[in-house]
């Protein structure tokens, strides 16, 4: 099955994707100070050794915005890689096409409404 998506449509996911990254990359560079996030996780942790208990929420918050980023950058480079192909736009479970108000919304979206529904309920 193939995408109902136009060529004007992918141009501005394509172009939606590409912002997101280099926002993504930005606050992540930003975030951890250009180490990698086991390197940032250490440095952290010295710096507060002398007031570690205070500062432990604030430390464990960090680490899980910049968790969220990076696993958001991973789904966005993933979306732009494919963005130009026949199924981008496809649910990645059931095969119809995702509405495309929701691509616009998330244009790294893998599954319709309905599927990304059920896969939610099922984690919780």
């Amino acid at each position: 099955m193939v995408t109902t998506l136009t060529s004007g449509q992918r141009a501005l996911l394509e172009e939606r994707l590409e912002l997101e990254k280099r926002e993504l990359d930005r606050r992540i560079a930003l975030r951890l100070g250009g180490a990698g996030r086991v390197e940032h996780a250490r440095e952290v942790l010295l710096q507060d050794a002398d007031d570690a208990p205070q500062r432990e929420a604030d430390r464990e918050l960090d680490m899980a915005m910049a968790d969220r980023d990076i696993a958001l950058q991973g789904q966005v480079s993933r979306a732009l890689a494919r963005v130009q192909a026949p199924e981008f736009g496809l649910c990645s479970d059931c095969g119809t096409a995702i509405a495309f108000d929701r691509l616009r919304l998330e244009p790294w979206a893998e599954r319709c409404v309905a599927c990304e529904t059920v896969r939610e309920r099922a984690r919780s």
